[in-house]
């Protein structure tokens, strides 16, 4: 096991740095008056995090033998999106938070407004790059990935989950209640992040639905993990603040489960991803790894 571990921590920081490089990169300084947002949006994007969307999107492409240039592009606009996500999640009108990634929140740094428009920033410039033909020569192509990911990060995906989780009603929430909104909020662009790669790979349909159906897992088991070291944790291991989903009162997997069973259908989810890969062999070796750190992860 501590082959494996070592093995897919080198794979990830691996893919992480080439992915901080191509958002310096996409997101160059600006010395004119919007230079200030612009700011913003880098320390958000940069510094920092796992980058398990990006690893997520480069190693399902390499499935199909990707352009690597294509599928790094393509993981980048992803990491855009999430890490709009983060930015507003941290506002005083959602979390309020002051700590992510073991650094202090844009609007503490800054202030709401610029947070704000940071986001709204990372957002909008995340399908600009997805319309570059540097994402995929073939104009179908990127207008599937657009298409796709605008669904993932919207209503029908993440914002919904959002809103579910900030409902007076989120307290209440049944074990399928708390499945369907962390399938939406977290599991969305885990989904894509997979299916991105089999979009530019132009993967059959057996092989796509492997995929989905491995990320469905997957995304569900990282946020059983989430929960578990919500209370387990320490600031100082995840970067951010713990606790903070009991304190609310919000109902968790491991309020509904306790911290036996809640591991226990982690495990039972990680074991389920790994087989949905059995379509693609040994070619997957590391999104089967992938699945064992989500699993073991502090952070």
């Amino acid at each position: 096991m501590q082959d494996i571990t070592q093995n897919i921590i080198l794979a990830l920081s691996n893919r992480a740095d080439a992915v901080e490089a191509r958002l310096d990169k996409l997101l160059p300084p600006v010395a004119t008056a919007e230079g200030e947002v612009v700011e913003a949006m880098r320390y958000s994007a940069l510094g920092g995090g796992k980058r398990l969307r990006p690893f997520l999107v480069m190693e399902s492409a390499a499935l199909f033998d990707v352009d690597p240039e294509q599928a790094l592009q393509v993981a980048a606009a992803l990491e855009m999106v999430h890490c709009y996500s983060l930015v507003h999640d941290d506002l005083p009108a959602m979390d309020d938070s002051d700590l992510r990634r073991g650094r202090t929140t844009v609007h503490k740094k800054w202030n709401d407004a610029t947070a704000i428009l940071a986001g709204d920033g990372l957002l909008t410039e995340a399908f600009a790059v997805l319309a570059s033909a540097k994402s995929h020569p073939d104009a179908e192509i990127r207008l599937e990935l657009i298409a796709e990911l605008a669904t993932a990060a919207g209503s029908a995906g993440m914002v919904g989950g959002q809103m579910i989780d900030l409902s007076p009603d989120r307290s209440k929430l049944d074990l399928a209640g708390i499945t369907r909104l962390q399938a939406l909020k977290t599991g969305a662009l885990i989904r894509y992040a997979c299916e991105a790669g089999a979009i530019l790979g132009r993967a059959q349909k057996e092989e796509r639905a492997a995929l989905r159906l491995y990320a469905e897992d997957l995304g569900l088991a990282f946020q059983i993990i989430d929960d578990l070291l919500d209370h387990e944790a320490t600031p100082e291991e995840t970067g951010k603040p713990t606790g903070v989903d009991s304190d609310a009162g919000k109902a968790t997997f491991v309020g509904q489960l306790g911290l036996e069973k809640a591991r226990a259908r982690a495990e039972a989810l990680v074991a389920s991803a790994k087989s949905r890969l059995d379509i693609f062999s040994g070619k997957a070796q590391l999104l089967r790894e992938i699945a064992t750190f989500v699993l073991e992860r502090r952070s």
